[in-house]
């Protein structure tokens, strides 16, 4: 798996160089005729280079962070093409209209936002090329989402993950735990590789965090009988990020309780914490959130106090 990212950074960064090889005004010449072409190929490789090269996580960003910039960059190459928008002199009016028709088509706040991030990408690029000096989306804001993020993110309760653990094999009750117990992001549990797991003082180092980060998690009773009981070999659980909603998708049918995906197990780990007192700094460190900020969405999910007030009523 280490060999296949590094062969993947590199072809990643090769892409790039293909544009920043170039002199300005072949690099600026090619820009301009992908625009009023409106070539998708060739305006999201110049996006994904540019990301590569001045983006804050440049060769480690992760391939669905990519697909999801393109497909926003699809999206609007495709609008303005309908529209009859033109890329060079794009206006703050043309990135409203098309935010306001990403909205109107029924997608949700999180992909709006998503969408706005990838058009502000391509035109950082094409600015970076010296194509044109235009900002459509540089002011441009979604409209607020009304529902909290508490709302959205709702955890498995401890009885559901409690199902879910005792019908699950032993594979998947090692990627269970790892999310609800040690608060990782499914992609981190995959990449979980068995020399940075230390079962004898229980603890985990997790190496490709979102981000690219690093950092130790502590590990409880439960996880680590959980991967006592898997072999040891390179990675502890491996496989595709597909296939790990499959499996997990099939466990929460054979058990009756309702898929709510992997971060709903993270949200799991985050809300029991706070429930036994453990305070933001502290669920913050566990599950690597940059900001306390959001870990206080945790203390939302279980504040019991309102309830229980109410409860005479």
């Amino acid at each position: 798996m280490g060999l296949e990212l590094d062969l993947y950074r590199a072809e990643v960064f090769d892409r790039a160089r293909t544009w920043a090889d170039l002199n300005p005004e072949e690099r600026r010449r090619r820009g301009v005729e992908a625009c009023r072409d409106l070539d998708a190929e060739a305006l999201w490789s110049l996006t994904e280079a540019y990301l590569t090269l001045h983006g804050a996580s440049g060769t480690e960003t992760s391939p669905r962070t990519l697909k999801a910039y393109r497909w926003a960059v699809n999206r609007f190459l495709k609008y303005a093409g309908h529209q009859t928008v033109n890329l060079l002199r794009a206006t703050s009016g043309d990135g409203v209209r098309f935010v306001r028709s990403v909205e109107a088509a029924g997608l949700s706040a999180s992909s709006t936002r998503v969408q706005l991030a990838g058009v502000r990408l391509l035109y950082s690029a094409l600015r970076w090329a010296e194509v044109t000096q235009a900002a459509p989306f540089a002011d441009v804001k979604p409209v607020r989402d009304p529902t909290a993020a508490w709302d959205k993110r709702v955890p498995y309760t401890h009885e559901e993950v409690q199902v879910l653990v005792l019908a699950a094999d032993a594979r998947m009750r090692a990627q269970l735990l790892l999310c609800a117990h040690g608060g990782l992001r499914v992609s981190e549990a995959l990449d979980l590789r068995w020399n940075d797991v230390a079962i004898e003082i229980k603890s985990l180092t997790v190496r490709h965090g979102k981000g690219g980060k690093q950092r130790r998690v502590a590990m409880g009773e439960s996880l680590k009988t959980a991967l006592e009981a898997l072999p040891e070999g390179d990675q502890v659980i491996g496989g595709s990020y597909p296939a790990a909603v499959e499996r997990l998708q099939r466990l929460c049918t054979r058990a009756g309780v309702a898929y709510r995906g992997h971060h709903a197990l993270r949200h799991y780990a985050g809300t029991r914490l706070t429930r036994e007192g453990a305070s933001l700094d502290d669920v913050a460190r566990h599950l690597g959130h940059a900001a306390l900020e959001t870990a206080r969405i945790y203390a939302k999910w279980s504040d019991e106090g309102l309830r229980r007030r109410m409860a005479d009523w």
